[in-house]
């Protein structure tokens, strides 16, 4: 197993959970917020580059388990009065069995044909949620979401969300550097090879998604708690996009690059939506930018630009 991690980015890991960790005694209600808000959204990421990066299939409906576990908290929580003991477990389980079901079908298929097929689950989720208002309160959203005492601040729930993020990170990287990961990596680089050499691509393909099906649960959840509410945006196809701008953007082909990507574009919206309303505008150049000139996404370019300035030294 290829559990190896390199000097320089444990201690950069560390120095961040270090940072973390301390945003609460700046006393900024505003860093306090963000931090929260990009540390969900950079496990959200991380979660769908397990279907990108490591498997090497493109997923346009990655926001469904997204809204599934947010939603399956929130009702659990809220209208059945579960204890966060039971109803958090409760809500991955659901978003990943939901994920199995959809990876069932998806991984009879490859290339574009899959993306549109995870697109339109994601589609369905969303009609569900909107349609069922008995249940999800449909387009005005499911509100008054109940959060356990405990965590009921924003510092105890920052602290919280740091500490489920931080084992999730933990435990993907694990999978991600597994033996798992690795055959994962070569059914992504040649599916017709790797099932030449005995391995089951549909059967990897299919655990994959349902990693990562589980993980977009957890943010969900998380996110559910933290905004005391879900909505139907949340299963909609635009914010799929988002999280696989994010993923892109930072680098697929990195471990902690959609981390990078999350971090990054949700700052650039926060700052872009006080100064103009054209963010989708902003949004569309990123995506062209990435396309045309980052392909390897910020983590590709710093490794250029590292090599760029070694060799420079060396001559």
């Amino acid at each position: 197993m290829s559990w190896n991690i390199s000097r320089g980015v444990l201690i950069t890991c560390l120095v961040l959970f270090g940072l973390l960790v301390f945003v609460p005694l700046t006393g900024s209600k505003y860093l306090i917020d963000l931090s929260t808000e990009i540390m969900v959204y950079a496990l959200f990421a991380l979660s769908l580059n397990v279907i990108i990066g490591f498997s090497g299939n493109v997923s346009f409906g990655h926001a469904a388990y997204f809204a599934i576990g947010g939603y399956a908290n929130a009702i659990l929580l809220t209208t059945y009065g579960w204890p966060l003991i039971f109803a958090f477990p409760a809500a991955i389980i659901l978003s990943a069995l939901a994920a199995a079901f959809v990876a069932y079908f998806c991984t009879r298929l490859t290339d574009i044909y899959f993306a549109m097929l995870t697109l339109a689950f994601s589609m369905l989720v969303w009609a569900i949620a909107f349609k069922w208002r008995s249940v999800t309160g449909g387009d005005d959203g499911f509100v008054g979401v109940t959060v356990p005492s405990f965590i009921d601040g924003r510092v105890p729930f920052f602290y919280f969300t740091l500490i489920i993020v931080t084992a999730s990170i933990i435990i993907l990287w694990l999978i991600c550097h597994s033996a798992f990961g690795q055959t994962l990596i070569a059914v992504r680089e040649n599916l017709t090879r790797a099932g030449f050499i005995g391995v089951n691509t549909r059967m990897m393909r299919g655990i994959a998604f349902v990693i990562a099906g589980a993980f977009a649960g957890v943010a969900g959840a998380i996110f559910a708690m933290y905004n005391r509410g879900v909505y139907t945006e949340s299963a909609f196809w635009a914010e799929s996009a988002q999280v696989l701008i994010m993923t892109l953007l930072g680098g697929m082909y990195s471990f902690f690059g959609p981390a990078i990507g999350a971090a990054t574009l949700y700052i650039l919206e926060r700052f872009a939506n006080e100064y103009t309303e054209y963010w989708p505008t902003v949004l569309g150049l990123i995506l062209l930018v990435i396309v045309l000139v980052l392909p390897e996404g910020l983590v590709g370019l710093a490794k250029r630009l590292k090599e760029r300035l070694f060799l420079g030294g060396g001559q």
